[in-house]
């Protein structure tokens, strides 16, 4: 009889774990948290806004709706799917309420107020944005369904900055007064780290081959770059000022090209030896990966050791050469925004100049960009990879 009972009694779903620690983390952040800053201008300390407060009472019921759903999704469902969906759904609410708040705190032809992003809305985003990253893990996609992913991302993101849904948000007030700048610093920052990775790229790849081929070169070579690399970025760039300004005085043709003390010139320079290592090493260890038996079998039929070297190793051990250029361009976009200090430009300009304001609204404004950039060169980097790595397989 107990047994029929224990039978007819429905069992309850059980919860998922990180869905369970999501949920609690958003729920108190919502209830305890501001969900925007109010600010009489872009320096002064705000006023700490609720949800409740800062929007009209349907568009307040609306989002804690959809949160309500994504966070129901988030605890019982298993289905990867239906959890993606719960994220991105909850992902908009937030931003859209977030927009909407701005618009509705913002007086009428008021330039100076600000309202910036308050706790409760980093916290839900922060776990939306992990229960996202569970769902897309679990659902395993193609590099090819990533890239697109990322890049209808990006195209919603921008048609809403542009259709002027976040215009009264603080963060786009401060682009809004600083957008000639902006585009010149951004040109800059990827100037700055794609340059330095093509330098990079043209010599330590013949170096990763050239140790490959010589083993007693190995340790030395790769010693004295690993000694760089544990130089700290600011350090770096002061001990290369002296020589390059020295170097602008003595010989003016260097000064005419814009080698000086300060400036691009030793952000460039530096840059260029902290990517040095990772491309050498990661050419060293993708040729050692190649069988020897290929090799062998391809001098067999008659190819010359530099076709053999461009059509079998280097084909063989690109994925892994390719990985070490994926360190390199997510190490160097974040390093640019060192390079402000000495003058070298790049959204790090906005970052240093903000804290000396104390406007966390220009902080802002160069640092989402340098997260956004480094997360995109990582999703295409790793598509590429592993579009390479299954050829090679």
């Amino acid at each position: 009889m107990s047994a029929r009972l224990a039978l007819a009694v429905p069992r309850l779903p059980r919860l998922d774990p990180l869905g369970a620690l999501l949920t609690a983390l958003g729920a108190a952040a919502l209830v305890l948290l501001p969900f925007v800053v109010l600010k009489p201008n872009r320096i002064l300390p705000g006023e700490p806004v609720a949800m409740l407060a800062a929007l009209p009472g349907w568009g307040a019921f609306a989002c804690q709706a959809i949160l309500a759903l994504a966070a129901l999704a988030a605890l019982a469902a298993s289905n990867a799917r239906v959890r993606l969906t719960a994220a991105l759904f909850g992902v908009v609410a937030v931003a859209l309420a977030l927009g909407a708040a701005a618009d509705a705190l913002t007086p009428a032809g008021n330039r100076v107020v600000r309202v910036a992003p308050g706790a409760a809305v980093w916290v839900l985003l922060t776990c939306l944005g992990l229960l996202a990253t569970d769902a897309i893990t679990r659902l395993s996609p193609g590099p090819a369904s990533r890239v697109l992913f990322l890049a209808l991302f990006i195209g919603v993101a921008g048609l809403a900055l542009v259709h002027g849904t976040f215009d009264n948000l603080s963060v786009m007030r401060e682009y809004t007064v600083n957008a000639d700048r902006f585009a010149r610093e951004a040109r800059q920052h990827v100037w700055l780290a794609f340059g330095s990775l093509t330098a990079a790229f043209i010599v330590a790849l013949p170096l990763g081959i050239l140790c490959h081929r010589a083993p007693r070169l190995r340790a030395p070579v790769l010693g004295v770059l690993n000694v760089i690399q544990t130089i700290p970025a600011i350090a770096l760039f002061g001990i290369l000022m002296a020589p390059l300004a020295s170097l602008a005085a003595a010989v003016p043709l260097a000064a005419a090209l814009g080698i000086r003390g300060v400036g691009a010139a030793p952000a460039a320079v530096a840059l260029f030896l902290y990517s040095l290592l990772p491309i050498a090493a990661n050419t060293v260890a993708g040729l050692k990966r190649v069988p020897r038996t290929v090799v062998e079998a391809a001098r067999g039929m008659g190819l010359t050791e530099w076709q053999v070297l461009g059509a079998i190793e280097l084909v063989l051990a690109l994925p892994v050469i390719l990985t070490g250029v994926r360190i390199v361009l997510v190490q160097n976009i974040g390093m640019v925004t060192v390079a402000a200090l000495i003058g070298g430009g790049g959204l790090g300009t906005f970052v240093f100049q903000g804290i000396g304001q104390t406007a966390i609204d220009l902080v802002l404004l160069g640092a989402i960009p340098v997260v956004a950039l480094a997360f995109s060169a990582a999703v295409v980097l790793d598509a590429l990879i592993e579009i390479r790595d299954r050829a090679r397989t």
